[in-house]
């Protein structure tokens, strides 16, 4: 690399026009709000698992070869709530973990945008 290129490496980068700012901007915060929407539906996803395990869970306790239907990938199958309830509570712990990971991004993501609003001295409008 030569002196000149390596220069203009470490130089600042070219400043963001308005009309890119307000790009960013607004990409940022439709990923903000996708991060959010994800969340939400995995979070009563996962709550509609806990729900039917706690259904399942005293059938299992009374009667674990109880018949119980599963759909799974649009088929309804039969099996037996013993068989069924081990991968509900996998499904379950691996959405849970998902929506840390998710949660963890939308941190991250909303930090970034805090950053670049006070970078580029972003203030909502006021409506009146």
């Amino acid at each position: 690399m030569s002196s000149s290129a390596a220069a203009k490496a470490k130089s600042k980068p070219t400043p963001l026009t308005d009309q890119e700012i307000s790009q960013n901007y607004s990409h940022m915060q439709s990923e903000l709000q996708a991060l959010a929407g994800k969340i939400g539906e995995l979070e009563q996803e996962a709550d509609e698992h806990t729900l039917v395990l706690t259904t399942l869970d005293e059938a299992l306790a009374g009667d674990p070869d109880r018949k119980c239907f599963r759909l799974i990938g649009g088929i309804l199958v039969e099996r037996t709530v013993k068989d069924v309830v081990p991968a509900l509570r996998t499904n379950r712990d691996g959405i849970k973990k998902v929506v840390g990971n998710l949660t963890e991004q939308y941190k991250t993501r909303e930090d970034e945008l805090d950053a670049f609003k006070r970078e580029y001295n972003i203030r909502p409008a006021v409506r009146g």
